[in-house]
């Protein structure tokens, strides 16, 4: 054990350190929507939000959710497919619904009331122990600390903890330390300034260490490694992915969506694709290896029940490319005109413009943008 990490488990020390890092964090948190109350309605749809997503991505998203859905009795009473159009654009629409799924429990079991307890708190969809901690010491003053990689990343740097953080048993290790080091007379204002620390100034990559209002403490700072720790994980590898999708357009100017995927019972769903387009109204689409064109095909036939699909023209747009996580997407995106689109009870039909409003995933949404594009440029007129 170092001298300055002992040092800052002495009382005196500590009181210190708390001091310093509450008084920047006064002074210089940054003015967030949802910093401005102690509603935890209000905490709890910001921290789901936050959940693999920037800041500067989630405000708007946040803003328009609560004019929407102002409190957890208008979140339970909606229709899915609302908190779903809410939402379209944000990414891991699995939030939005395990947000509306726990905001039912609320109204069933805590009479529309949040939960003050762990482990009430717990037994809602989508939280987990950070989640639990942050709304319930922000919103309610319970001296629960938060770990997560931004909170990782300081005290790591702190100690001067070396390897990977998520090793054997050291992330259990890390929650004792915060759990060591939280102000327990002012839990919720202490959490966000370790956040905010990890987030402005004792970031993954060039750390602002002259700027670092508890640099005095800090072993990485001491021994020069502040860039070096926490040690970078291991990048899984990149998996490629290629699927084809099919823009059909009546002459009306009406395209067709296909219902969410499910996993029917004696029907193999394709690996992929239910997960790429979020479990949303996505446009046909199928993996393909080999030959788009005729991957697409083949799949019209089988899912409208078709004799051929040899009488349609496939116009190819612009490849669409995508990421998630370590997915590397590319899609061949085809425009098929037809006199009347397929009817089958697993689709729907809307003007293709519109589609962009719904709640579409956003590699269905590039699909779209590529379709509506290459319309516009053909300037067609569909009165004819």
């Amino acid at each position: 054990m170092n001298k300055v990490t002992r040092s800052l488990r002495l009382d005196g020390q500590r009181k210190e350190f708390r001091a310093a890092l509450l008084a920047w964090f006064a002074q210089f948190q940054r003015d967030l929507p949802w910093r401005r109350s102690r509603d935890p309605y209000r905490i709890w749809i910001s921290e789901i939000m936050l959940q693999q997503t920037r800041v500067a991505a989630v405000i708007p998203y946040y803003e328009k959710f609560l004019e929407r859905f102002p409190s957890v009795q208008a979140l339970a009473a909606a229709l899915e497919h609302e908190v779903l159009r809410s939402w379209s654009g944000l990414g891991y629409y699995s939030r939005a619904r395990n947000l509306q799924q726990a905001a039912k429990l609320i109204m069933a079991k805590h009479g529309g009331e949040f939960p003050r307890t762990r482990a009430e708190v717990l037994e809602l969809a989508g939280i987990g122990e950070y989640t639990a901690a942050a709304i319930l010491s922000i919103a309610f003053g319970e001296t629960l600390a938060v770990l997560d990689g931004n909170v990782a990343r300081v005290l790591a740097r702190l100690d001067g903890l070396r390897g990977d953080l998520h090793g054997p048993g050291r992330w259990r290790d890390l929650q004792n330390r915060a759990d060591e080091l939280l102000d327990s007379d002012a839990a919720g204002d202490w959490n966000q300034a370790m956040m905010e620390l990890g987030a402005t100034l004792c970031t993954p990559r060039a750390p602002q260490c002259l700027l670092c209002p508890v640099q005095q403490f800090c072993e990485a700072r001491r021994l020069g490694l502040a860039d070096k720790i926490p040690e970078k994980r291991k990048k899984r590898a990149d998996v490629m992915i290629q699927l084809a999708a099919a823009v059909l357009v009546d002459n009306k100017g009406q395209s067709l969506l296909l219902a969410p995927p499910a996993r029917s019972i004696g029907k193999k769903t394709d690996d992929h694709v239910p997960s790429l387009v979020a479990k949303l109204w996505h446009f046909p689409t199928v993996s393909t290896t080999g030959n788009a064109e005729a991957a697409l095909r083949q799949f019209l036939v089988q899912e409208f029940a078709l004799q051929s699909s040899s009488s349609l023209a496939f116009d190819a747009l612009k490849t669409v490319r995508h990421t998630v996580t370590y997915r590397k997407i590319e899609v061949a995106p085809f425009l098929i005109r037809m006199k009347a689109l397929p009817r089958i009870s697993r689709a729907k039909t809307m003007v293709l413009d519109r589609i962009l409003a719904e709640p579409i995933s956003n590699l269905t949404r590039k699909v779209a943008r590529a379709a509506i594009e290459q319309l516009g440029s053909e300037k067609i007129d569909w009165r004819g």
